[in-house]
């Protein structure tokens, strides 16, 4: 597994080609040969995988009971809008027009390395995001157990 740490701004050019920061093209480039998967989540962004990280992820979505409203809801959007995306020889990668409207993507671009993908979010959307996380206070109600004794 590959981990993604970090926040980057980047810009995606006319033809809808994102270009990945270079301190992450020769990791992404020895793992994975520039094979990834990029989806979307509820909160407006898009993930993006390596490609040997993929089955896990939607083999864990598979097997949610579909019985269940949220977990349909979950496989329609994460394993419905799944598309293969290569990075190519100049550390781009073509974001499919559908998935730049589904998260409002436009010129200025936020990527965000979170553990073992990254979310790729409108500038100006991420830029709010921020200013409302800091501003609502932190409900501590229900964490993880793992979680509650974190400090960082």
């Amino acid at each position: 597994m590959i981990l993604f740490e970090g926040i980057s701004t980047v810009n995606l050019d006319a033809k809808g080609r994102m270009a990945m920061p270079t301190r992450y093209r020769g990791d992404i480039d020895s793992y994975c040969q520039g094979q990834m998967v990029l989806t979307v989540h509820q909160d407006g962004c898009l993930l993006l995988y390596a490609a040997p990280d993929w089955p896990e992820i939607r083999d864990k979505l598979i097997r949610l009971s579909n019985q269940l409203k949220r977990s349909r809801r979950l496989q329609r959007m994460v394993l419905g809008h799944a598309t293969a995306v290569e990075m190519d020889g100049h550390g781009r990668i073509l974001v499919p027009p559908t998935l730049r409207e589904f998260a409002k993507l436009e010129k200025r671009l936020v990527l965000a390395g979170v553990g073992n993908k990254f979310e790729i979010w409108n500038e100006a959307v991420w830029n709010r995001g921020c200013e409302e996380w800091l501003a609502t206070p932190d409900d501590d109600s229900g964490l993880p157990e793992e979680l509650e004794n974190l400090t960082l």
